[in-house]
């Protein structure tokens, strides 16, 4: 299974300035409405849900992001260098292929405030591929925001779930009646690796 591991070192402070970012949005945002601070309970948009992990025990209902399964459109796409190649995982005929300095972000959606997370499928293609996962918002005034939260290390040739990750939502939900737009963003550093079907959990934990 490919390992979450903790950001290293040299990305922490990209990290602490994302959430000096956020905290500013925060501020600026004191004029809101008071309905910006609702904590939302239930699903952000009416995606289909399904239980994509549950052979593996994780039995909590995720959609699947919009083309996140490379078998039809990549609109709102940005492949930074990565192509669609044949194969996928659970039965797909395709992936996405990532090599050494490619950056791949997908399409933004909605993500609640406590606790939601995000996985996928990935494998080895060649060598021990590892990259950087950041979740990118849209905020208010700051725009763009991206946010590492953290670098996977591929372990497998096999397709595997990858585990479990936060998108640290809980502050710009906060300026928007409990939701935020995020996207996630992978970046690969070492390996050939392939990524399919990517799933974000949209419900509070």
């Amino acid at each position: 299974m490919p390992n979450f591991l903790p950001i290293p070192s040299i990305r922490l402070g990209s990290l602490v300035a994302a959430a000096a970012g956020l905290l500013t949005a925060v501020a600026l945002a004191g004029a809101a409405p008071a309905q910006a601070a609702i904590i939302a309970t239930g699903a952000c948009d009416d995606a289909t849900l399904s239980k994509p992990f549950a052979a593996w025990g994780d039995t909590h209902d995720y959609k699947l992001l919009p083309g996140g399964d490379f078998e039809g459109s990549l609109q709102g796409w940005s492949l930074g260098g990565a192509t669609v190649s044949t194969g996928g995982a659970q039965g797909s005929t395709h992936a996405l292929e990532l090599t050494p300095g490619d950056s791949v972000q997908t399409p933004s959606t909605c993500v609640n405030t406590s606790y939601p997370t995000f996985r996928m499928f990935a494998r080895n293609v060649k060598g021990a591929g590892t990259m950087v996962v950041s979740v990118v918002y849209r905020l208010p005034i700051l725009g763009p925001v991206p946010v590492p939260v953290g670098v996977v290390a591929l372990q497998s040739g096999s397709w595997s779930p990858s585990a479990t990750m936060l998108t640290a939502s809980t502050v710009p939900g906060l300026l928007s009646n409990g939701t935020a737009q995020a996207a996630l963003r992978f970046t690969a550093l070492t390996g050939t690796m392939a990524l399919d079907r990517i799933y974000v959990d949209p419900r509070m934990r």
